[in-house]
């Protein structure tokens, strides 16, 4: 019989501030739906999912039963599509169940979405990147402000704002992240850094000298002090002018040795021949002599 009910503590708390028309309409309690009429959540945020551990909870299943019913909603064709609980659905399957206990929503694709994001941002299991791209689904997909997320899924702003920044480094840190070949505090510490080929290079020697994470934050702190002091020096002698980059390779072919030419913003520099040795030094006098006659 249908009835008024919440998912008790966990996910009903954390969506309990959403706005009315996101979220329910009815629960249905004590539901037992056949496994073969449940269709897969397309807005599954989460995409690793362990065979050892699914295999452990298969056993407890076929021990103990499902303890926690999933949630699906039921679609107009008569068959169920799956809002939470993909991990519980899986390892029944595994277990060899026929049906499932389930309570029945009534969400649009909106609330099915965020109901899924939050669900999973919450399990102690779902890797650093897959949490970011939950809260970075929320943000665009369900109109939600960093302000308005953190209050959603119970985490300080700088947290989530943290999780989020791991999107920003190159794709095969983030696989090696997901993959537990480093930690959040490795993760962070290659943030600091701003260069991708550097954060890369820092990346796989974490992985080859198994790294700490302080030791880790100490090389990235070097590396960027090393690229700032060459940005600074680099600001210190602006490019030249296209008319004295001519005349500086002119002047190159001309001594055959490079030309360090110095031009400061006022216009004011100098030309600077260097020579290697007694030889090259008595060779370029000699250009200047020729010079003379």
């Amino acid at each position: 019989m249908a009835k008024k009910n919440s998912l008790g503590r966990g996910l009903g708390a954390l969506i309990e501030e959403a706005e009315p028309d996101v979220v329910i309409e009815k629960v249905v309690g004590g539901s037992v739906v056949e496994i073969n009429l449940i269709d897969t959540n397309p807005f599954q945020p989460r995409s690793v999912f362990d065979n050892g551990s699914l295999d452990e909870l298969a056993s407890s299943i076929k021990e103990l039963g499902v303890i926690q019913p999933i949630t699906i909603r039921e679609m107009e064709s008569g068959r169920f599509q799956l809002i939470t609980g993909e991990r519980r659905l899986r390892a029944a399957r595994v277990a060899g169940l026929t049906h499932i206990p389930a309570y029945i929503r009534t969400a649009d694709d909106q609330g099915m979405l965020e109901m899924a994001l939050v669900e999973n941002i919450q399990r102690e299991d779902l890797n650093a990147v897959d949490i970011a791209i939950s809260y970075q689904r929320l943000i665009e997909e369900c109109s939600l402000t960093q302000e308005n997320l953190s209050l959603r899924v119970g985490k300080k702003r700088a947290t989530v704002a943290n999780y989020m920044r791991l999107l920003r480094l190159p794709a095969e840190i983030q696989v090696g992240l997901r993959e537990n070949r480093i930690t959040m505090g490795h993760a962070r510490a290659l943030l600091s850094i701003d260069d991708h080929p550097d954060q890369i290079k820092l990346f796989y020697r974490i992985i080859e000298d198994e790294l700490s994470v302080r030791k880790t934050e100490a090389i990235a702190r070097k590396i960027e002090e090393s690229t700032i002091h060459r940005k600074t020096k680099k600001a210190d002698h602006p490019g030249l002018p296209q008319a004295y980059e001519e005349l500086k390779n002119q002047l190159a072919d001309f001594f055959h040795t490079d030309i360090d030419f110095r031009r400061s913003n006022k216009g004011a520099g100098k030309i600077i021949i260097p020579f290697h040795s007694d030889d090259e030094l008595e060779r370029i006098i000699g250009i200047f002599d020729r010079l003379k006659d």
